[in-house]
């Protein structure tokens, strides 16, 4: 059996930027690489694990015997172990063996820059060339600038691999093969713009959803391989699809084979357990502060937009990262240097994070799940903000809920549940989110929270995506939320698509499909998304009514947009509105049309404009309102 050959593929140079924690392409060095040697085939290996004693390959090429092939360290106190086995091909499955210098402990472990996992519950890792593929995805890639930027429509459909839909006949996963026709094939129907999918990096744990992921460079393996996940996001792109992946830098599980305790040390994680071990999620927290940590994590980020030509990375539990007495008791956790409770070495991590992922990645964005009043999360870093793109609005969310949740006869008592977020709304770049959180543990689905009786509750979320979709901000729906899913998600299971024999859940994913046209063809909505420029109230005030009415704005004046929702079940005849100008009404969009399981109510004629002063404005109009709805208008 051949032994290993002294090799390397980082130069002294690498080494400095890895230890300065500015490298941000390690998944070139470290890991396992297929290469030819003196013109002998074989596998480089590469880890680092500085407190190790010895590091040995252990794999299909050597019967799992850890004598066979140890690794050298290098001189230059890098704590990178390295060499060439030519016996290791493609295809093979490998861990390292580790004997750490402290405590004599022996630890068997998954490489933590592989490219391709095992099916878990096994936890190899397997030699894997990601290079080769021939992408077709050059005029998206081309033009996404144009398609992704924050002045362009943005209509999320959040999706669960494992979920959203199996095959019938024994219940097991789609593969990214069928994905690449089924998935995409339905969001191209839908008229999404993007879909973003919850976490693929290789996880152990299927009920963890993908947030517990050790595999951080592998797309996991339950639905194929990675040049099958490569050809589902080729396959998005030439669909004109953009594609956002959830990351995850926020924790890790503690998993044997993972990155806790890695080399016999706290190598990846904070070895003060107030600031690496999250008590709610039984994980352990990086340590942002080390170099090489954000070298690994950076890298990680840089690794899915330039393999795989993802558009986006939604940051997973921002908020735990910021704070370091995030879901702790006093006495749990321990003040920065300053006497305050902000993780000052997150903050830089997410700061070098965002400026370098926009520095090298043209077209991208980087979008925060952030719950807090943290200040500046999408400001610039260059101005002091952490540079994000977009930070989800959860505030919204959780008071458009909670108001949609209340029997109409009470709304009027709680109008400022429903106008409060535009107090807000233009302090960040705000994505407007119904996400899977909110329909899992109790929650009810989405369908399941809207009061009355089965007519009612469908306008409810027709009029719950209207509102949504006219309010300020990007939008995300997750999976089955669009034809109306009764039941609450199971991770376990496909949705519910047998319900679109029935008319309400049909007419509802019209209304979706029809609503993601409009939202893509109506620039007030989408030019000035986060700005208070494209935002002004009529009447924010009827309370008695439950009624409220908006302009949203564009460039240019002849594309706004008159908006007007119904929170009740009553029509409302000559309803009067103030305009800013002269000219006819002309209803575009109304979520009460008998075709998406409405009433039928509509303004179906072109309404003059009066001059008549209402609502401060010089000029008004008489419109009705349909019964749970919201309609909208041009001026003409």
């Amino acid at each position: 059996m051949a032994e290993v050959i002294n090799y390397s593929l980082f130069s002294d140079f690498d080494v400095n930027l890895f230890k300065s924690g500015k490298h941000y392409r390690l998944y070139e060095k470290f890991g396992s690489h297929p290469v030819t040697v003196d013109g002998v085939a074989g596998t480089y290996f590469a880890v680092w694990a500085p407190s190790a004693k010895s590091v040995s390959v252990i794999g299909d090429f050597n019967f799992w015997n850890d004598k066979q092939h140890p690794l050298s360290v290098r001189w230059d106190e890098s704590g990178i172990w390295e060499g060439f086995i030519p016996d290791a091909h493609e295809g093979m499955r490998y861990k390292y063996k580790i004997k750490s210098n402290h405590n004599h402990i022996v630890t068997e472990k998954a490489d933590p820059y592989a490219f391709s996992s095992e099916l878990p519950p096994n936890t190899a890792s397997i030699i894997r060339s990601i290079e080769g593929y021939k992408w077709k995805d050059k005029s998206w890639m081309g033009y996404r600038k144009e398609k992704n930027g924050l002045d362009r429509p943005y209509a999320v459909y959040e999706v669960h691999l494992g979920s959203w839909m199996r095959n019938a006949s024994d219940n097991s996963f789609l593969s990214y093969d069928q994905l690449s026709d089924k998935l995409v094939a339905y969001l191209k129907k839908m008229n999404f713009t993007h879909v973003e999918f919850m976490p693929v990096m290789e996880y152990p744990f299927d009920p963890s959803w993908g947030y517990q992921l050790v595999g951080y460079y592998a797309p996991t393996s339950r639905f194929g391989s990675a040049t099958d996940f490569m050809k589902l996001c080729d396959k998005l792109h030439q669909n004109d699809i953009g594609i956002i992946l959830d990351w995850v830098p926020s924790h890790f599980p503690s998993d044997d084979h993972g990155l806790g305790f890695f080399d016999g040390s706290h190598l990846y994680e904070h070895p003060d357990p107030r600031r690496g071990y999250h008590q709610d999620w039984k994980s352990l927290i990086f340590n942002y502060g080390r170099n090489e940590v954000k070298s690994f994590l950076i890298s990680n980020a840089f690794y899915w937009f330039d393999k795989y030509h993802v558009d986006g990375l939604r940051v997973d539990a921002v908020a735990s990262m910021l704070y370091l007495d995030y879901s702790r008791e006093d006495g749990e956790w321990e003040p920065n240097i300053y006497g305050e409770r902000e993780n000052l070495e997150a903050i830089s991590f997410l700061k070098d994070f965002n400026h370098e992922v926009y520095s090298n990645f043209e077209g991208i964005q980087t979008i925060a799940e952030e719950s807090t009043a943290f200040s500046g999360v999408t400001k610039p870093v260059e101005l002091g903000g952490l540079g994000f793109g977009m930070k989800w609005m959860m505030g919204w969310m959780h008071d458009t809920l909670e108001y949609f949740s209340k029997d109409p006869i009470y709304r009027k008592h709680h109008q400022n549940e429903i106008t409060f977020s535009l107090a807000y709304a233009f302090s960040e770049n705000f994505m407007l989110p119904l996400s899977h959180d909110e329909v899992v543990y109790g929650k009810n689905s989405l369908l399941g929270k809207m009061p009355g009786d089965e007519w009612q509750r469908f306008a409810n979320m027709r009029l719950l995506y209207a509102y949504m979709y006219t309010h300020p901000g990007t939008k995300l729906i997750f999976q089955g939320g669009e034809f109306g899913q009764s039941a609450e998600w199971n991770f376990d299971q496909s949705l519910d698509w047998h319900l679109l024999e029935y008319k309400p859940h049909k007419g509802l994913q019209s209304f979706v499909k029809d609503l993601n046209t409009f939202y893509k063809g109506t620039p007030a909505l989408y030019e000035k998304a986060f700005s208070g420029e494209g935002f002004e109230w009529i009447n924010y005030g009827d309370h008695e009514n439950s009624v409220i009415s908006y302009i949203r704005k564009g460039h240019d004046e002849v594309n706004d947009l008159v908006v007007v929702c119904n929170f009740t079940s009553v029509v409302r005849e000559n309803y009067k509105i103030g305009l800013p100008r002269k000219g006819k009404l002309k209803q575009v969009l109304n979520s009460d049309f008998k075709k998406y399981f409405g009433s039928g109510v509509s303004n179906s004629r072109e309404i003059k404009i009066s001059k008549e002063e209402r609502d401060g404005k010089p000029f008004s109009a008489a419109i009705t309102l349909p019964p749970l709805s919201l309609v909208a208008f041009k001026i003409i």
